[in-house]
């Protein structure tokens, strides 16, 4: 029998580093432990909880019911010319596995380099960075319906994504426990340098022709530089969704604010910088005791050792409250708050 441990501390599972602790706790680390666990009618009728790498989480107060951490590894790939479907267990290290790709010169997810978290969050959140996301390379996954005990496999277009959205927060939210995800890669590098950060420190590097590896450490380096490591300040990267507005309230905010930082997404429409938004109403680098929002980048909120969850999110709740009186924008946390 698969061990399951009551009251159970969650403050080293999570990065924001809070105090909190479950109910029960349960370690999956191959699918049939999956089968085992939910053949058991009590896991059926409780409060559910699933943790990958604990990375996109706010835990304001202890959780009264079932965490399951999964830890599900492995990566294996197929080749089909010049394409490579590469299979990653959900809780393979999200960066494990951008380095796995880099090093065996697969290209597709070296823009998502140094990203926190595992596998199998990656489509629930359609994660994303500096140009690309997940449904730009998501093949497939596969899922276990815990009602039923059986294994789906979802395409691409299963998925139904949208800006880190997906089937699996919403229409499906808690029925399926994500196991596996297929990734369709290539061989053939196709270098994606729209974001500009890249583009001006690839010229700052004087590379001209940048491999993927280049793009990994550039991307990689960027990240240092601007978020903390969550192993010495607890944070969970981005706190906020970029919202996207319709382009005439846009081109409103425009008049008022020109040097506003804005990206054309679809016509009609135009994502803005969160972090902007923040750091133009003076948030940037503000400490209130024990939390704060880091000082090079102002969209993440920050836990310098002792604060609690529901210190993170007032003061979360005090920027969302701010930004809608000087913008008329209503922010979006992207962190899951429980």
């Amino acid at each position: 029998m698969i061990p399951i441990h009551e009251h159970y501390s969650l403050k080293n599972l999570n990065t924001f580093g809070v105090a909190a602790s479950c109910r029960w706790f349960v370690e999956i680390n191959e699918e049939g432990d999956l089968q085992e666990l939910f053949s058991d009618p009590q896991w059926l009728s409780v409060p559910r909880l699933v943790l990958g790498g604990g990375s996109n989480i706010l835990f304001t107060q202890d959780f009264d019911g079932l965490l399951i951490k999964i830890n599900i590894p492995g990566i294996n790939y197929v080749e089909n010319g010049d394409d490579l479907f590469v299979t990653a267990g959900a809780g393979v290290i999200w960066n494990d596995f951008v380095n796995y790709c880099v090093d065996h010169g697969f290209a597709g997810v070296e823009n998502l380099s140094l990203i926190p978290g595992s596998v199998g969050a990656s489509p629930i959140q359609n994660i994303g960075a500096y140009g690309v996301e997940i449904k730009d390379v998501l093949h497939s996954c596969e899922a276990f319906e815990i009602k039923t005990r059986e294994t789906r496999h979802f395409t691409n277009e299963d998925c139904q994504f949208g800006y880190r959205d997906s089937i699996f927060k919403s229409r499906v939210k808690g029925q399926y426990i994500i196991t596996a995800v297929t990734y369709r890669l290539s061989r053939r590098s196709a270098i994606n340098t729209s974001y500009g950060a890249i583009a001006q420190e690839l010229g700052n590097r004087g590379i001209a022709h940048p491999t993927i590896s280049d793009i990994s450490n550039i991307v990689s380096a960027i990240r240092v530089s601007k978020l903390p490591d969550p192993s010495t300040i607890g944070n969970a990267g981005s706190f906020f969704k970029n919202p996207v507005i319709e382009v005439d309230k846009f081109r409103q905010l425009q008049s008022a604010f020109p040097d506003i930082v804005h990206f054309s997404v679809s016509d009609g429409m135009e994502k803005l910088s969160a972090g902007w938004l923040i750091e133009k109403i003076g948030w940037k680098g503000v400490k209130i005791n024990e939390t704060g929002t880091w000082k090079n980048q102002a969209l993440v909120l920050v836990n310098y050792g002792n604060a609690s969850g529901i210190d993170v999110y007032n003061l979360s709740a005090a920027i969302i409250q701010d930004v809608e009186k000087h913008f008329g924008i209503t922010l979006e946390r992207e962190v899951n708050v429980f």
